[in-house]
């Protein structure tokens, strides 16, 4: 059989792939509590440091797994950069991890949207696989005595409103 490289098909394979990362996103997207210790990790950041989430411990962590061909992602980096603006000095760290194999991939995103929260690079899926990422963005709630408290599967307009809630829950504790 000859596939045949027309507008149409290539059409009908774009809506297809769009319409299949939304319906995934929106299955997913939910939150949940969680209990027990975060996992401990380090990765480099794209300043060149290592950032190790124990290091961190006293303050309340939200930690948003993402990537590149990720459309929610996209959507939703510029809303997790308003909360780090509102909250780095008020005690919370937002970790941004990007799970793209190749780190330029996300530099490429991070040239048109601008983050000032640490992004880190996890090319292995070693800190993706221990958290279990099964959902693109998934972003966890930690809290000042480095637990985990809340997961969140896929994104939705409106997640960063539920983020917000949490983090001020996790600062009054």
């Amino acid at each position: 059989m000859k596939f045949q490289n027309n507008s149409t098909s290539t059409f009908f394979l774009l809506k297809f792939f769009v319409f299949s990362c939304i319906s995934v996103s929106t299955f997913l997207a939910n939150a949940s509590s969680m209990e027990g210790p975060a996992f401990d990790f380090t990765l480099k950041s794209r300043s060149g440091e290592n950032v190790r989430l124990a290091e961190l411990r006293g303050q309340v962590i939200l930690i948003n797994f993402w990537a590149s061909w990720c459309a929610p992602c996209r959507k939703e980096l510029p809303k997790l950069e308003d909360l780090h603006q509102k909250y780095k000095d008020l005690g919370v760290t937002i970790l941004g991890i990007n799970i793209d194999e190749n780190p330029e991939l996300s530099k490429k995103i991070l040239k048109d949207v601008t983050v000032t929260f640490p992004v880190l690079f996890d090319t292995d899926s070693s800190v993706s696989g221990q958290y279990e990422i099964a959902a693109m963005p998934s972003t966890f709630l930690v809290d000042k005595h480095g637990n985990f408290r809340f997961r969140h599967n896929g994104y939705l307009d409106g997640y960063e409103h539920k983020y917000d809630k949490q983090i001020k829950k996790l600062l009054r504790e």
